[in-house]
């Protein structure tokens, strides 16, 4: 009979119910060939699959969308978990993450919108891929933005809100209540708007930082003059 491996003992347990399931699932994985990486890859392949089905629309297509989406945001927690687990983080491993992370969430709102087709809201009509790419670009820019923020002021600088274990990016584990009811539509539109927008105060929140990092800078500058 084998023990299963130890966890170091200087690594806090994760925040978010998913984190700690995911951190269960892969400590056996510990000693073995699998790296964070892959675990990241298999999440860009579910994530990719995922976006393609919501792109085909239709109802059966899109809910086996949204339930590849979901694994993956689950599959999502895994790279992390191992890295902290087992001392195999890397600044290239993170970066992939973040940039899987980014796609996979550019082609889900690029999926949907393609699936939708013509949206028609208020007597005027819009191409459902292009309020799906709009989405999509703003959260790029806020993945891109979170990432520099993070360079700046460490992950604390981006730590997500966090309420009974669950965090904001958690939502995505709602989609398939969204493709279910046949909401895609009214949700594709309301992340066309609400995206940029958030996109814009995550541009504040930058500029914050940057003053943030720069004043320390000016003053130890004074102090050597």
């Amino acid at each position: 009979m084998t023990s299963q491996p130890s966890l170091p003992k200087n690594v806090p347990l994760p925040r978010t119910w998913d984190a700690r399931l995911a951190r269960r699932l892969v400590t056996p994985l510990i000693h073995t060939f699998v790296t964070p990486n892959h675990l990241t890859t298999l999440r860009l392949l579910i994530g990719v699959a995922g976006a393609l089905c919501l792109g085909r629309g239709g109802f059966a297509w899109a809910n086996a969308g949204a339930l590849l989406i979901v694994l993956s945001n689950f599959v999502d927690h895994t790279d992390g978990e191992l890295a902290r687990i087992s001392g195999k983080s890397s600044k290239i491993g993170h970066f992939y993450d973040l940039a899987c992370d980014a796609l996979v969430t550019v082609m889900l709102f690029v999926g949907m919108g393609t699936g939708i087709g013509v949206v028609h809201v208020a007597g005027h009509s819009a191409p459902g891929v292009a309020l799906g790419g709009l989405a999509g670009v703003a959260v790029a820019i806020i993945f891109f933005l979170r990432m520099r923020i993070e360079d700046l002021e460490g992950k604390s600088g981006t730590k997500q809100a966090s309420v009974a274990g669950f965090e904001t990016e958690d939502v995505l584990y709602l989609l398939p209540l969204v493709t279910l009811l046949s909401g895609v539509t009214p949700f594709i539109v309301a992340a066309s708007i609400g995206a940029p927008l958030f996109a814009v105060w995550v541009v504040v929140d930058y500029r914050r930082a940057l003053r943030r990092t720069a004043t320390p800078a000016a003053t130890t500058s004074q102090m050597a003059g």
